[in-house]
């Protein structure tokens, strides 16, 4: 943002207020989030409220000032982010980078992906005394935000600090803009204060435009999320020596409840003509492992734990992933993909990550967080929508009963990633025309 731009925004009375009511809510709250973290563990059972310091914002500085500060909720938006910050590493090796997340899962994945390579701690509670302390700290020359958690006294504190926040990835579902425009008299001066946003689909500009974002701040990207699985690993040596069985594999990956009782189900009916069938069951949060495993032992269905052995054994027809950033590896080996949190009410994950390795994907209805993409897979053949353990049997059998169908599916998966592909270059622009001035 310009300092003629950001002199044009003027806190209004209403404004502050807003912030005000919004930020005593927010410090009441603090003492039962503080509660529930010191009670959370890993899937390795290690306590969580080592962050509890980062929280108030006594953060970790960077090796450097002047660097980028990205914030990404959880897994999906670090995955999302991360070519773009591996973009920036490449072409700025001696500009620092800075991810925040606010959950364990994807403090975890920045690890998983970067290592060292990048300065990494929780979020503050948004409250601006928090946020100040933690610009002061790490002194970034832009906030980079990834698709659509926006925290309107980090905003407002960037603002004030005249520093640019760019919403990269930018969702917007209608959904959400109606939520917005009902609490417009906060929502409204956050905009104003926003200096650019990258929409990732057409119905994510529009639902941005209506909501009052001048246009001259919109620029319809499409979604990072492409080039993200295009550059996925294809040299992945295997899992589990899956790669080595003599029968289909499907894989459910990200799956919440009631999912893995649906899988099991169909796998069930699937069991009966496919009998060397393989089911990978990757549920998408870590504090769901045991969950999983006791419904696998209440059913009866002998299962290994991938962080208890490194191979399938044969007697076995289920496999629990319990680690973290293993799903890539899982879809290497798969023959037909399931992507959860599209039967329970999640809005479903991210199906390029399968497309990634050409395979023929299943989703229950619920893809409102990624309709344009999984329209896109839908239209080429490669994602078919289902509703039920009867459903995903009858998907599966089609495609394990035809090596020709199967394959025409997982080219079409590889052929959508192929064909929109470019956002990438697109956001890194956007970024260099608010950091090379």
């Amino acid at each position: 943002m310009s300092a003629d731009q950001r002199d044009s925004v003027k806190p209004t009375l209403i404004d502050e207020l807003c912030r005000y009511l919004y930020s005593l809510v927010l410090l009441l709250l603090i003492p039962l989030v503080l509660f529930k973290l010191a009670g959370k563990k890993n899937s390795q059972g290690a306590d969580h409220s080592h962050g509890r310091f980062e929280r108030f914002g006594m953060v970790p500085a960077p090796r450097q000032k002047n660097g980028y500060l990205f914030h990404c909720v959880s897994v999906g938006e670090v995955v999302a982010a991360s070519c773009v910050i591996k973009q920036l590493l490449l072409a700025e090796p001696n500009t620092s980078i800075t991810v925040t997340t606010t959950t364990a899962t994807g403090s975890a994945r920045v690890r998983d992906i970067f290592g060292e390579k990048v300065n990494h701690f929780y979020l503050p509670f948004d409250l601006p005394i928090f946020m100040l302390l933690m610009l002061r700290r790490v002194q970034p020359k832009a906030m980079l935000i990834t698709e659509v958690e926006l925290w309107p006294n980090l905003i407002h504190t960037c603002w004030k600090q005249n520093i640019p926040v760019i919403v990269i990835n930018a969702r917007m579902t209608s959904r959400s803009a109606v939520r917005y425009k009902k609490i417009g008299k906060l929502f409204e001066p956050l905009l104003l204060k926003i200096s650019h946003v990258c929409a990732q689909g057409q119905d994510d500009y529009r639902n941005y435009l209506s909501l009052g974002l001048s246009s001259n701040k919109l620029t319809l990207t499409n979604n990072i999320k492409f080039d993200q699985a295009a550059s996925v690993n294809q040299n992945i040596k295997g899992f589990m020596k899956l790669e080595q069985h003599d029968g289909p594999v499907l894989v459910a990956g990200s799956t919440h409840a009631p999912e893995e009782s649906q899988i099991l189900e169909a796998a069930a009916i699937l069991w009966n003509v496919h009998p060397n069938l393989k089911v990978v069951i990757v549920p998408r949060h870590p504090e769901r492992f045991d969950e999983v495993a006791e419904l696998l032992t209440t059913k009866k269905i002998p299962f290994t734990r991938s962080s208890v052995g490194t191979t399938s054994h044969a007697g076995v027809s289920v496999v629990l992933l319990d680690e973290m950033g293993k799903l890539n590896d899982a879809y290497s080996v798969a023959t037909v993909a399931f992507v959860g949190g599209s039967i329970a009410q999640k809005g479903g994950h991210n199906a390029l990550e399968p497309a990634a390795f050409s395979l023929p994907i299943l989703m229950g209805p619920n893809v409102y967080n990624n309709p344009v993409i999984c329209d896109y897979l839908v239209e080429r053949g490669a994602l078919t929508i289902i509703h039920d353990a009867v459903s995903i049997a009858e998907a599966c059998n089609t495609f394990l009963s035809s090596d020709q169908l199967c394959k025409k599916a997982g080219r079409a998966a590889g052929l959508v990633l192929e064909e929109n592909s470019g956002a990438l270059d697109k956001t890194i622009e956007c970024i260099a025309g608010f950091t090379e001035r």
